[in-house]
């Protein structure tokens, strides 16, 4: 099929700069993103008070930690590959050969998604002692059951992540932002009417019951926006589009499986430390992933897309303006609000959980390893903002070399760490890491623009 010409930006795209228009998304998914955290964190709030930092939560922790990791995986990997691809095949070759683009593109992943599902049920009695290798024998069994139970919510957050995608790569940002806090609802409705009677199981039937009405919401608002195709995922064969994405599937998802596995060290880590670690760790990433949700997160959603659609235009001077833009902005906002984040942890940490079962002593220990995780914050944001320019220039391969050296050094850090911090020693590994990442994708970042306009000469 013979492309189309790529009109000029102000033609395609109306008037107003690229960098208004990542800002405007941003800050509509960083709003709505505020109101999804809040209820989230209203949520941790209520589950801190119902089962504190014990065996419990621990276990609970454990158990969605696969499948979490699973969906992280995949779930970055899919939107990261795909977008850029999406947009550019939208934009060349009209939407008919993109939507059957999305749709092979979901077989494929779904098909993958429910192997590794019954894989995982399978290696489960292998896996989850390793995980939980400070666990007794009723704590690990208590794992294993919360684990089965948590399987599904892989193959329904796989669907969630392939219908966002699409969304944002059609530059409808709002349902996005803000469909997932009916999980958070959904894990409170769970807790409000099982929680007396089935405790801990009722907190993991109302997180998966709430996933799946998340499914619900987005699927109705793909049929009324007139992409109900997605709905349907439908294997059109290996033609060269679809080629591209696993192109860059792959190596994304190699780099994802290397990122995300350092997660799993964490806390496999901490279940050597003394009881409650798990849990301690937890709750000390909470706020912190509040912080980077609504903002990092909604910069790093928005960006792609635009991000790509320069790419596809070949403006690398507005790209180079963007980065510089973001750059600066991104410094200017978060290393402030750093420090006041580190000074007030402690009141913040007791005004969060202090209620209930969790206790004093339980604070001063989150507030200790939320300061650690609050330096990742700078970093983080700039890190994400370099990943997601090499994904739109088609460069996952260093995203996953990356990852690749990461991972290596936060086992390395927390070895060291851990033993004269504890589970705090994790927490700032974690940070030296995207301390790291930061440098490495910059520089990376560099040297693919300037090969991109070497190319274009």
């Amino acid at each position: 099929m013979k492309s189309e010409p790529v009109a000029p930006p102000l033609e395609r795209n109306g008037k107003g700069s690229p960098n208004r228009k990542i800002f405007a998304a941003a800050t509509t998914i960083g709003v709505l993103t505020l109101v999804v955290k809040i209820v989230s964190m209203g949520k941790e709030m209520m589950v801190a008070a119902w089962f504190g930092t014990g065996d419990a939560m621990d276990a609970f922790v454990i158990a969605f930690l696969l499948p979490s990791y699973v969906i992280n995986v995949i779930g970055g990997s899919f939107n990261a590959a795909l977008i850029p691809t999406q947009i550019e095949t939208r934009e060349r070759m009209g939407p008919l050969v993109a939507q059957r683009l999305f749709q092979s593109i979901s077989a494929f992943s779904g098909a993958m998604l429910l192997a590794i599902t019954l894989l995982l049920a399978l290696l489960a009695p292998v896996v989850l002692p390793y995980l939980g290798s400070g666990f007794d024998a009723e704590k690990t069994a208590l794992t294993h059951r919360l684990f089965l139970f948590a399987l599904p919510s892989i193959v329904i957050t796989g669907l969630i992540t392939n219908w966002e995608a699409l969304l944002n790569s059609s530059e409808r940002f709002a349902l996005v932002a803000v469909a997932p806090a009916v999980v958070s609802f959904g894990a409170l409705g769970g807790i409000w009417a099982g929680g007396h009677h089935w405790g801990i199981d009722a907190l993991v039937g109302g997180t998966v019951a709430g996933m799946l009405l998340q499914l619900v919401v987005l699927g109705h608002s793909l049929k009324r926006q007139g992409m109900g195709f997605a709905i349907c995922p439908l294997w059109h064969g290996m033609d060269a589009n679809v080629k591209r994405v696993i192109g860059q599937y792959i190596p994304m998802i190699a780099g994802s499986v290397l990122f995300c596995s350092s997660i799993l060290v964490d806390q496999a880590m901490a279940s050597t430390l003394p009881a409650g670690s798990v849990a301690t760790l937890n709750y000390g990433n909470k706020l912190v992933a509040l912080a980077v949700g609504i903002g990092t997160a909604a910069l790093g959603t928005a960006v792609l897309p635009h991000f790509s659609k320069m790419t596809a235009m070949e403006d690398w001077s507005g790209i180079r303006h963007t980065l510089k833009t973001y750059t600066w902005l991104i410094l200017g906002v978060t290393v402030p609000a750093t420090a006041v984040a580190i000074y007030a942890s402690t009141p913040l940490a007791a005004l969060l959980f202090q209620r209930g079962n969790f206790t004093v002593e339980d604070t001063l220990a989150v507030s200790r390893v939320q300061q650690m995780f609050f330096l990742q914050i700078p970093f983080y944001s700039l890190s994400l903002l370099y990943v997601r320019m090499i994904s739109s220039l088609k460069g996952n391969r260093i995203v996953m070399w990356g990852a690749l050296l990461g991972f290596c050094l936060n086992v390395i850090l927390n070895l060291v760490l851990m033993r004269g911090m504890g589970v705090a020693g994790l927490a700032l590994s974690t940070s030296l890491v995207y301390l790291f990442m930061t440098l490495f994708m910059a520089v990376m970042l560099v040297q693919c623009l300037r090969k991109a306009e070497r190319g274009l000469r």
